[in-house]
């Protein structure tokens, strides 16, 4: 049996999975606690020694997935509020970056201290079309340059000026990273170039500089931030589905949704969106969580009116002891009932603006529609009971108060069994494993 053992090193949790690639089946898992506070291997050794006992193998490859310590924090620079700081915003949140500042404009000294404060772990500078407008881009670089700035750049703008704008940065000192434009053309959104620089960057640069280990095992051992890595696993389970679908992750600090959605035609024409469109996208929403952010999710479902005032008063209380102990495990039925209905409100605040185009229900939203699976994720959904769980992704099927289209005829499944980061991670080396394991313990076939 040919095996190797994915691992998501997650902010509280690090879970390990091992694989017998022959077969695409998991054979072993374990969990520990991600161990921030010392060393972030101890956790990881833990985990994956549990999961190997477990399978009863010995020493596999590894296959390692990161979030911990904040992930991977991005900043946007652009030349277009609408446009292309737009399309760059929706490529870093494919490439499973936490986007923590869009910057429109002209940089002056005001611009860059707000990007200063964002605290970046990226800086993702875009701007024109190829063979378009340069001159804000190329302002923004030299702006850049000449603020002795020291975060890592990737430069994903007119390609006309790229190699003059690598040259100006590097000879200052800034660390850049060249990709193809983002939107080489107008409506034209292409992700896969930066993405992949992002990725990068984010091995080479970020996973160090976070000082979650001492040495240098930790980030030789990282392939990918875990977002990108569920989004790959999401691809995969596109394919084998052959159809449309939404993947909803509840977190303790975010929730994140995942959709492919086959290509429109009419998105070329005279009313397609500028920005351009992703058929594979992410959304990551950080007020919403069950346990740093779970006082955020109140919140906002008292906005989307999806609690009444008696209702709010009492998940208020129950979101302020999570959030001051994040740790926190529900030990009854009760406890699990209070975190399935947090998770729920999560869940459905998180795919209305996925659906609407965002918290502020900008242009760019998504046609659910025609989504034929829903797949629920996060420790929540497998740590409920599971009907609770298939209660979550319930109410998201049946909101059809939010603004948006539910789907007309999904099925909804829960990743039980953590597969779809295992399945990013391999993707790569073993594609043919990747998919049997998505069919297989999705209920694909």
């Amino acid at each position: 049996m040919s095996t190797a053992v994915c691992v998501d090193v997650g902010s509280t949790y690090t879970k390990a999975v091992v694989v017998d690639l022959d077969a695409g089946r998991l054979v072993g898992a374990g969990a520990s606690p991600t161990t921030v506070g010392s060393d972030v291997l101890r956790g990881l050794d833990a985990a994956v020694g549990a999961a190997t006992a477990a399978a009863g193998v010995g020493d596999v490859p590894w296959y390692v997935c990161s979030s911990a310590g904040g992930g991977l924090r991005l900043a946007v620079v652009g030349y277009e509020a609408l446009v292309t700081a737009q399309a760059g915003r929706r490529v870093g949140l494919s490439a499973g970056a936490d986007v923590v500042h869009v910057a429109a404009g002209r940089l002056g000294a005001a611009q860059v201290s707000a990007l200063r404060a964002a605290r970046p772990d990226v800086v993702l500078l875009v701007g024109g079309t190829d063979g378009g407008d340069a001159e804000v881009l190329t302002l923004n670089a030299t702006r850049l340059a000449r603020a002795r700035w020291r975060v890592p750049v990737v430069l994903a703008g007119n390609v006309d000026v790229r190699e003059e704008l690598r040259a100006v940065l590097a000879g200052a000192g800034v660390p850049v990273t060249v990709a193809d434009n983002v939107l080489p053309r107008i409506g034209v959104l292409e992700p896969g170039s930066a993405r992949a620089a992002i990725r990068e960057v984010f091995l080479r640069h970020v996973i160090g500089g976070k000082r979650l280990s001492r040495g240098p095992r930790f980030g030789r051992l990282v392939r990918a931030a875990t977002p990108d890595a569920v989004l790959t696993g999401v691809e995969v389970l596109a394919d084998a589905v052959g159809g449309d679908l939404v993947v909803v992750d509840v977190g303790g600090a975010t929730t994140d949704v995942y959709s492919v959605l086959t290509p429109d035609e009419r998105a070329a024409g005279p009313g397609r969106e500028v920005a351009g469109s992703l058929w594979r996208a992410r959304t990551g929403e950080g007020d919403l969580g069950v346990r740093w952010s779970a006082p955020g999710v109140v919140r906002a479902a008292v906005q989307e009116r999806l609690v009444d005032a008696v209702e709010a008063g009492a998940l208020a209380v129950a979101a302020g002891v999570r959030a001051a102990d994040p740790g926190f495990v529900a030990a009854d039925e009760a406890g699990w009932v209070v975190d399935a209905r947090i998770a729920a409100l999560a869940a459905t605040v998180a795919v209305r603006r996925h659906a609407r185009g965002g918290a502020t229900g900008e242009r760019g939203g998504r046609d659910l529609r025609d989504v034929r699976l829903l797949v629920g994720s996060g420790g929540v959904l497998r740590h409920v009971p599971a009907g609770a769980g298939a209660g979550v992704l319930g109410a998201v099927l049946s909101d059809h108060a939010g603004g948006w289209a539910v789907p007309r005829a999904a099925r909804a499944v829960v990743d039980v069994e953590y597969v779809l980061a295992a399945a990013g991670l391999l993707a790569a080396d073993h594609p043919q494993a990747a998919g049997a394991l998505v069919r297989r313990h999705l209920a694909v076939d």
